[in-house]
Parts: C-alpha cells; sequence; structure tokens
C-alpha cells in the first residue's frame, strides 16, 4: 500500500538530508530514524524501514567513493566481514541488554571522541599493513555491533576508530568507513526484513532521496576532505550527546 502524501513530506526530505550527512561522517540515523518516528511509523518498523533506506543511500556512496579511489578493497575484505558478524551479534544482545547501559557508555565517551577529531592528524600514518587489518578487523566488529544493537552515530565511531587505531587519513577512513558500515547495515535490514519489520514501499521511495544525499555528500567528501569531513563528525558527536543524555534523564 502507497504511503499518505503527509508521510512522504515528512520523511523524505529528512531522508534526504540524513544521507547528506551519513555519507560525509557518518550519524545520518540522528536525522532519519526520528523523520519515520515523527510521521507515526511504529518503532520497529520504523528502525527496520530506515535501515532499507539507508542501505539504498549508502550503496551508491560506496560506489562513488571507491571509484574516486578512495576504498581499498583487498583492506576491506576483514572488516567487512567483521562488521557484519558484529552488527548480527549486536542485534542478539539487544535482546538482553537493556539500552540505557549503551547510552551511559555514549555519555562518558562522546567528549573523549570529540578530542580524538580534533587532535589527530587529517593525513594518516604510517603502520604494518598486518597490524592494520587486526585494527580495523576490531573496530569494524565493535561499531558493527553497536550497530546492531543500538546504531545512531555508528558510522562515525567507525570513521574514528579508523583514523586513530588504523592511522588512516580522514579522507580514506570516510571512505573504508562506508563500505563496513555498508556492510553492518545490510545484516541488520536481514534480520528486520525476516521478522516483518520493514516497509519496503516507504522505504524505497525515501531511498531514492537518500541516494541524492549521499551522492551530493560522497561528492564533497572527495572534493574538500577533511576540511568538511571533521566539523561534520563534530557536530553529528554533539547532536549524540544531547539526544543520548536526554533519552537516559527522560
Amino acid at each position: 500500500m502507497l504511503p499518505d502524501l503527509t508521510t512522504l513530506l515528512i520523511v523524505c526530505p529528512l531522508v534526504f538530508l540524513g544521507g547528506l550527512v551519513d555519507s560525509i561522517a557518518g550519524g545520518g540515523g540522528l536525522i532519519t530514524l526520528p523523520g519515520y518516528l515523527l510521521a507515526g511509523v511504529p518503532p520497529h518498523m520504523a528502525i527496520g524501514t530506515n535501515k532499507l533506506s539507508s542501505a539504498m543511500g549508502m550503496a551508491i556512496s560506496t560506489v562513488r567513493l571507491y571509484r574516486g579511489g578512495f576504498i581499498d578493497l583487498k583492506m576491506s575484505v576483514v572488516p567487512v566481514l567483521s562488521a557484519f558478524v558484529g552488527s548480527l551479534v549486536g542485534a542478539r544482545i539487544a535482546l538482553m541488554v537493556p539500552p540505557s547501559v549503551f547510552q551511559i557508555i555514549l555519555v562518558l565517551c562522546l567528549p573523549v571522541a570529540a578530542f580524538l577529531v580534533m587532535r589527530d592528524s587529517p593525513d594518516g600514518e604510517e603502520m604494518e599493513q598486518k597490524k592494520r587489518w587486526l585494527m580495523l578487523g576490531l573496530v569494524s566488529f565493535a561499531c558493527g555491533a553497536y550497530d546492531g544493537f543500538y546504531g545512531p552515530g555508528a558510522g562515525t565511531f567507525m570513521l574514528l576508530g579508523f583514523a586513530a587505531a588504523a592511522k588512516l587519513g580522514v579522507r580514506d577512513a570516510a571512505g573504508q568507513m562506508k563500505i563496513v558500515n555498508f556492510s553492518s547495515g545490510i545484516a541488520a535490514l536481514v534480520l528486520y526484513a525476516a521478522t516483518g519489520h520493514v516497509d519496503w514501499v516507504l522505504g524505497a521511495l525515501a531511498g531514492c532521496f537518500g541516494i541524492t544525499g549521499h551522492y551530493i555528500g560522497s561528492g564533497l567528501v572527495m572534493k574538500n576532505g577533511g576540511r568538511i569531513v571533521r566539523p561534520i563528525i563534530l557536530t553529528v558527536l554533539a547532536i549524540l550527546f544531547v539526544k543520548t543524555a536526554w533519552d537516559y534523564l527522560a
């Protein structure tokens, strides 16, 4: 059944904006998921449908960043698999651990993350290849598990982890983050689809707007690199901090 016009007018512009932000620094779910909820979509259905529209947009920005030379496929194999498995594990853990646990951890960790954004070099550093793969795998598994369990800001944390632990430059970290985050998003989408929590029509229509946002945002990453990525990351972290603290105290 086709969604009503009011739902589309609320969801589609926010999915476009979320896609733009997500393609640059992750964290687009902080914009898109509230859009679905504001339109009256039930929570579990909103999460699953958001995974669909997000996956559509991420597919486009992933391809564009790959063609621009910002994704090393050989380097991506381990983190992609790690994120996929981590997302499945995180979704299972969600049944046993209350979200308030993650909210407390986030409130404590977000200021540290913001500090790392401001001090890390945007050019990356040399690192032994096997050690870099190990760091990428560990960060991907942890962020994938968080994505499957809770979600908001997963791509941003992944980008930060790739830059801090794997010593990638900001633009390269943004590229690798996109293909890995796409993997964890697909894993979560499969689980939500299997339980009937995806509105395929609404998600597909909104996803077209997400594709446009991701296309524009990935172009900005390739053109401006760290100059645009860092401010967006700090903005996403600030919004996530306020939202998480508010949800915990409410």
